[in-house]
């Protein structure tokens, strides 16, 4: 088992991190699939489980997250794969027999302004079950939403016969395939606004025919199966100061945020490993800027008793909080914590689950 949670260790990693600084706002509402109306239980269920997304056609896009046995994260039905931002991620089909496609529809939190410039990105992850590797993903935006009654592929005819304004078809080209299936490869792209944008489509605008695509496998679905996550869509000249970013990671202050490479082992309180990044760069931004403040919270998986893993939590949040205090950040700049096991994030019904649930948090926000 403890070869299993190393590997799940493994995946989880992030890039070096890099100073924070102010970014653009995501005009994209819930971007990493995190807020759910439903725990998703069953396939093809995206639009009536995931708050602010829509499936544009009759395809059967899915949703999978931490909260679910069935449909969750990191393993489901298709392979497996952590999600690279919370504990929510889609998966769809950019290729499969007869032109068969899904979708996902954003809706944006406000119209693009006409004339200035967009970055647009998003992670995606090759599904291990799948025989095909594509090489393009194609981007719509849209004025209205997109209703479409068709299971294939949502071609330029069928914009075309739709109200409202609509994008030309935009492509994220890769130098090679999209064919990694352990980590998430990033995908962006520039776009000048025409000024009636309210949502953006992401998928396969190409038939089977026209699809660049490299087998990476034989007769497992003959499809190719994408897991996605963390959509973005930013104003290249604006700026938040209520989100801060390390590296390719953001941090929305007043917002929770799991640390990502910091683990322990069963019962224990003491930090798995010597080398966490992601709290040594909040270490150096901390002490650069005074005015913020900190809250660690621990968590645990659900063996042992209530009162052990209430204490337990607080522990290993106490943890953080003796490594911060003696690289010099005041205590009166830190708060913590402890919720035993009784927030999850993962099913504690297996052991890659229970190992990812033992884990600390932190909030960051300005002082009163």
């Amino acid at each position: 088992m403890l070869a299993k949670t190393q590997h799940i260790k493994l995946l989880l990693s992030l890039l070096f991190v890099m100073p924070f600084f102010g970014v653009a706002q995501n005009l994209v509402l819930n971007p990493s699939f995190e807020r759910y109306i439903n725990c998703p239980v069953k396939l093809g269920n995206l639009e009536k489980d995931v708050e602010d997304w829509n499936m544009p056609t009759l395809g059967s896009t899915d949703y999978f997250n931490g909260c679910s046995k069935v449909m969750g994260t990191p393993e489901n039905f298709n392979g497996q794969q952590p999600a690279n931002f919370g504990v929510g991620y889609v998966g769809f089909y950019m290729y499969a027999p007869n032109d068969y496609r899904e979708y996902i529809e954003a809706q944006m939190s406000s119209t693009l302004k006409k004339g200035e410039q967009y970055n647009i990105s998003f992670y995606v992850s090759l599904a291990e079950r799948s025989d095909f590797a594509v090489k393009e993903f194609g981007i719509r935006f849209t004025e209205l939403p997109v209703s479409v009654e068709t299971s294939k592929v949502l071609s330029g005819l069928h914009f075309s016969k739709l109200q409202g304004d609509i994008s030309e078809e935009l492509e994220i080209t890769y130098s090679k395939y999209y064919s990694d299936e352990i980590k998430w490869v990033k995908l962006t792209t520039e776009y000048e606004a025409t000024g009636t944008e309210n949502y953006m489509i992401i998928g396969n605008f190409k038939n089977n025919k026209r699809t660049q695509k490299y087998q990476t496998k034989r007769k497992i679905t003959k499809g190719s199966y994408y897991y996605l996550d963390m959509v973005s869509v930013k104003n290249v000249n604006s700026k938040n100061e209520n989100v801060i970013v390390s590296n390719d990671r953001e941090y929305q202050l007043d917002s929770i945020h799991v640390f990502k490479d910091i683990y322990f082992n069963f019962n224990k309180s003491k930090i798995r490993g010597n080398h966490q990044q992601e709290m040594e760069s909040l270490l150096s931004y901390l002490k650069s800027n005074t005015d913020i403040n900190i809250k660690i919270i621990g968590h645990t998986d659900n063996k042992g008793t209530d009162v052990f893993n209430q204490k337990l939590s607080i522990k290993r949040a106490s943890e953080i909080v003796a490594y911060l205090s003696k690289n010099g950040i005041p205590e009166k700049r830190i708060t913590t914590e402890g919720h035993g096991s009784l927030k999850p994030i993962f099913t504690n019904n297996t052991e890659a689950g229970r190992f990812l649930n033992r884990r600390v948090e932190f909030v960051l926000s300005k002082k009163d």
